[in-house]
């Protein structure tokens, strides 16, 4: 087995090394012969190669069983030239990751951690999926100081793609897809909806399906979270509704993700941006990260019992309060990561 390790810029490097002792204590202990290979991504990339995604990190990634990102970007480069995340965009077209899964869960006994009231998100448990190499992040763009213009498009096999994955997530959850667009508006919306619609119809009648526009959506997030089973949606909706919906269970700091295509390799990062401001500091909360690692081990190498286990060391940290100070606790980054290696 081969995971390739991207630590990334800010706190990624951080979050990593806590990341990297619990997937190696979990290996070890399941007999799993690992490889791994540390390879520079993002900023970190393009101050080392004068590119995001140099040729060896890519090729590395294809060749693996797992890709672990820690973070990307920061204001060092925004200045003009390479952008970070325009290496992150290229590695998930590579790799085909066309599906982002981002569960958001209140444990129970820790509704208190969230800004909203206990009795409003206690037992919201919601996985979005949000289609992610298609739509205005991809299209044609044209830059200018006076007009620019962002082409969102969408082909009716991209949105039928990832409209399964939600689906099958759903058969295997309440049951339940809700698809958010724009279709009052948007051309490319009112095509994701026929789509839904149309699939559906011809696969997945049991399963019940509705459908809301992104700015209701974004209200009823907040106010009545725990209707939500499976959210799917496209690109730009669904980076901005994941990290709407990552305050429900208290901190952006908590949340993982899972970037999976058709076959191959998948990417696994936490949902929070690199945090230049407490880099190196030993601050960083590494929670979203190793639930990361929970997502890799479950849907990247097969490993269900090992994820458990992350799961269940992740929940008594938080039962017991062993937290980071964003979370009203009191270990470092590091602290945390002890704790958490010794629990599984």
């Amino acid at each position: 087995m081969k995971i390739v390790y991207l630590p990334g810029d800010g706190i990624g490097p951080e979050v990593t090394d806590v990341c990297r002792a619990i997937i190696q204590k979990l290996t070890a202990q399941a007999g799993v012969n690992l490889q791994t290979e540390d390879h520079d991504f993002g900023g970190i990339a393009i101050d080392n190669h004068g590119d995001p995604l140099p040729k060896a990190t890519l090729e590395a990634c294809q060749d693996s069983d797992a890709v672990f990102l820690g973070a990307v970007g920061g204001p060092k480069w925004d200045k003009g030239g390479p952008r970070p995340e325009a290496g992150l965009l290229g590695l998930r077209k590579a790799l085909g990751l066309f599906a982002n899964l981002r569960p958001v869960a209140v444990q129970k006994g820790m509704e208190h951690l969230s800004p909203l009231k206990t009795e409003r998100v206690a037992g919201a448990d919601i996985l979005i999926i949000r289609e992610l190499t298609g739509g205005m992040y991809f299209g044609e763009k044209k830059e200018g100081d006076e007009v620019a213009s962002d082409l969102c498009i969408y082909s009716k096999e991209e949105v039928e793609r990832v409209a399964r994955v939600a689906f099958e997530a759903a058969r295997k959850r309440r049951g339940l897809v809700t698809s958010i667009d724009k279709a009052n508006v948007l051309a490319s919306s009112r095509l994701w909806r026929k789509t839904v619609v149309a699939l559906h119809e011809a696969e997945y009648s049991d399963v019940k399906l509705t459908h809301e526009l992104v700015d209701a959506a974004a209200m009823k997030l907040i106010q009545a979270p725990t209707y939500y089973d499976v959210i799917l949606t496209e690109n730009l909706f669904g980076d901005i509704l994941s990290d709407e919906a990552s305050v429900i269970p208290g901190s952006i700091g908590l949340l993982g993700s899972a970037s999976l295509g058709s076959g191959g390799p998948g990417l696994f990062e936490p949902i929070h941006g690199s945090a230049p401001d407490i880099a190196g500091q030993d601050k960083a909360n590494p929670l979203g990260a190793v639930n990361s690692v929970s997502l890799m081990l479950r849907h990247g190498l097969d490993m269900p019992e090992a994820a458990d286990r992350v799961d269940a060391a992740i929940a008594g940290a938080l039962k017991d309060g062993e937290t980071t100070p964003d979370l009203g606790g009191y270990l470092t980054c590091s602290q945390l990561g002890e704790a958490l290696l010794a629990r599984v």
